[in-house]
């Protein structure tokens, strides 16, 4: 039985959606290279790509947060700290920017 979901929540079958697309992206930008297109319209599909896994990214930190804070009579330091290592997990991935 699938729990319903509360409003802002994203479920697992949107974010496999999501990842299926960015999966389909790249495996386009890989047929590009072998077909020799050229170096703008491979950057602007990477550029694509990194948005749509930012995008997804930040549902899942969204959907992290709500069931951190969600759990009722749990200390809400530990939460806290889940959290803040979560989103500095995410923020590592981004160098460069």
């Amino acid at each position: 039985m699938v729990k319903p979901q509360e409003k802002g929540e994203v479920s697992q079958e949107i974010v496999l959606k999501r990842l299926r697309r960015i999966e389909g992206q790249v495996r386009g930008i890989e047929k590009m290279i072998a077909d020799g297109r050229d170096c703008e319209s491979l950057v602007t599909q990477m550029a694509a790509v990194r948005s749509a896994i930012e995008s997804v990214g930040a549902l899942m930190l969204n959907n992290y947060m709500k069931l951190c804070f969600r759990k009722d009579g749990e200390n809400e330091t530990a939460n806290f700290d889940s959290l803040a290592r979560a989103v500095a997990i995410w923020g590592r991935v981004r160098v460069g920017e």
